[in-house]
């Protein structure tokens, strides 16, 4: 099974591409789910007439086309389903709060929760062995990068304070109920959120692995081209294989009109500057179209000219962004893909079994393994756009 997610600064076309794509694969006789992590869905939309049930119909995928199905995740009913025991407790805070039963139960999907219920959904699909392609059109460059890191963030809070602040409740619940007025979370709740780390754990191991890869869309804009190459380094510190990049909206050359051929000359030198920065990456292009491709039809069609020969479903070739190679002296080298960055704009600190790696706003906690717990970081450098952090035996001190 194949997944492919789209991602890309707002406005520049990415849910249409990843709608066309879908299509595609669909014509091609594979059985292709597409699905939404965007709160702002516009994917029935783009598909036009044949996805008006989808728009507003039931929660499980809609078949829009022959081997095409749409699905855009209900927030609040997926929190009923999968969450209750969490629901069921905020319900009970906000009603000793005294807030109205109608307006608790909206508050109680958490503000985020549609994109994670999203991912989560994504997951079980995937789990399912139902489908052959799953296209994923992701929300906004931001908001993607923040949902995706999300997995190893809540993992550090549920394996180190979790634990603690269980304790604490279980053995204060009494006196801070009469206190505070405010029921405490029981042992259900704190058994959701545990499950609910698990199960982003296992979306991160499918989205990182070698069936999965993320495909960057831009528009040929310097502003735009800056924010792909940042969501490009960003994705790989996360472990995300990227695997080609779309450039969406192009000009069609015409030297009648000074306007558009002045836009044609400046669209020019930015994607000379996609093709440098992308280097070794497919850089697929698409002209403006004379009108909105809206339907299943016009979609597939456009993807067709977008792709050409190649094949838009090709698994992501390499390692992936993240390896370990040994070294002859018993060490280890980790390598990290971190694109556009130089040895002055990555902070690296040491904290116990974990690695702890910031870029910009971004930071990763790398669990070391075992084989590499034991051992000493004895140095780093950023060579041709790789991370190498070198571990050593430690030194033995002397007696």
């Amino acid at each position: 099974m194949r997944i492919v997610l789209f991602t890309g600064k707002g406005g520049v076309g990415k849910s249409t591409v990843a709608a066309g794509t879908a299509a595609l694969a669909a014509a091609r006789g594979l059985r292709t789910l597409v699905i939404s992590t965007d709160a702002a869905h516009s994917l029935a939309d783009a598909y036009g007439a044949a996805a008006a049930g989808a728009r507003h119909g039931g929660a499980e995928p809609t078949e829009v086309a022959p081997g095409l199905f749409l699905q855009q995740v209900d927030a609040q009913l997926r929190f009923e389903q999968s969450w209750a025991d969490i629901q069921r407790y905020l319900l009970s805070v906000l009603d000793a709060a005294g807030m109205d039963p109608v307006a608790a139960e909206e508050m109680t999907v958490i503000p985020g929760a549609e994109e994670v219920l999203a991912l989560l959904e994504l997951r079980q699909h995937a789990r399912s062995g139902k489908w052959d392609v799953i296209v994923v059109d992701c929300a906004p460059t931001a908001e993607t990068l923040r949902l995706l890191a999300l997995p190893e963030a809540l993992g550090w809070y549920i394996e180190r304070l979790l634990p603690i602040q269980r304790r604490l409740v279980k053995a204060l619940r009494p006196v801070l109920n009469r206190a505070a007025g405010v029921p405490m979370p029981g042992d259900a709740v704190f058994d959701a959120i545990t499950r609910l780390h698990a199960e982003l754990d296992d979306v991160h191991e499918l989205l990182s692995g070698p069936d999965a890869s993320v495909r960057l869309v831009l528009t040929p804009e310097r502003v735009v081209l800056a924010e792909a190459r940042r969501a490009f380094t960003s994705l790989c510190l996360f472990g995300y294989r990227v695997d080609g990049v779309v450039a969406n909206r192009i000009f069609p050359a015409d030297d009648a009109d000074p306007w558009r051929a002045a836009w044609v000359e400046a669209q020019a030198g930015v994607l000379a500057e996609v093709a440098q920065s992308f280097n070794g990456l497919p850089v697929y292009t698409s002209e403006y179209q004379p009108s909105e491709p809206v339907g299943v039809a016009a979609l597939a069609d456009l993807a067709t000219t977008l792709y050409g020969d190649a094949d838009p479903l090709a698994a992501p070739v390499g390692d992936g962004p993240f390896r370990v190679t040994r070294t002859d002296t018993g060490g280890a080298v980790v390598h990290l893909a971190l694109p556009f960055v130089t040895r002055s704009e990555v902070d690296l600190a040491r904290n116990g079994d974990e690695l702890v790696m910031t870029v910009g706003s971004y930071r990763r906690l790398l669990t070391l393994p075992p084989g590499l717990a034991r051992l000493r970081v004895a140095g780093a450098r950023v060579d041709d756009g790789e991370l190498r952090v070198r571990f050593a035996e430690p030194v033995l001190e002397a007696r």
